[in-house]
């Protein structure tokens, strides 16, 4: 049986993150955050079943994600002109290899009269759940990031 596109296997909701998918990699997948409180912020997630952790990553694997972050990076830099950028595997909610590219902003930046805020600059990210887009917002962003991926 073939894999559907935009397909997150493993994860709990795996269907519902079609519409995040940013573009396919061989073995990663890139999507938008659903949160947007740190705009811009995306997560590599590895194709492979049962990948659980980052030194479980093959070589090919490994390489591959240094690729698709820096694509990520240049292409979230080009859209947004980020500050920093934090990386995080951590696995918590969801016992899978994937990255999560946090973008880092000094200043606030507003889109769609929609003010995106980094309140901890300087210190760790904590996201904010309750920060929350319209879907067609969340869509404009992703929009905006694919147009810059090669």
């Amino acid at each position: 049986m073939e894999k559907e596109e935009g397909r997150v296997e493993g994860h709990k909701d795996d269907a519902k993150y079609a519409k995040y998918l940013i573009k396919e990699f061989n073995l990663w997948s890139l999507f938008i955050q659903e949160n947007q409180s740190y705009l811009g912020r995306c997560v590599i997630w590895c194709k492979r079943a049962k990948a659980l952790d980052l030194t479980d990553a093959t070589e090919e694997e490994q390489k591959e994600l240094f690729e698709v972050i820096k694509i990520a990076k240049d292409a979230l830099t080009k859209a947004f002109n980020p500050d920093w950028f934090n990386y995080a595997f951590l696995g918590n909610e969801t016992a899978h290899l994937h990255c999560h590219l946090i973008p880092r902003y000094k200043r606030t930046i507003q889109i769609q009269n929609v003010n995106f805020e980094d309140k901890n600059w300087g210190h760790n990210y904590i996201t904010d759940p309750n920060f929350i887009i319209s879907e067609e917002l969340l869509q404009d962003l992703k929009n905006k990031i694919k147009q810059h991926i090669i």
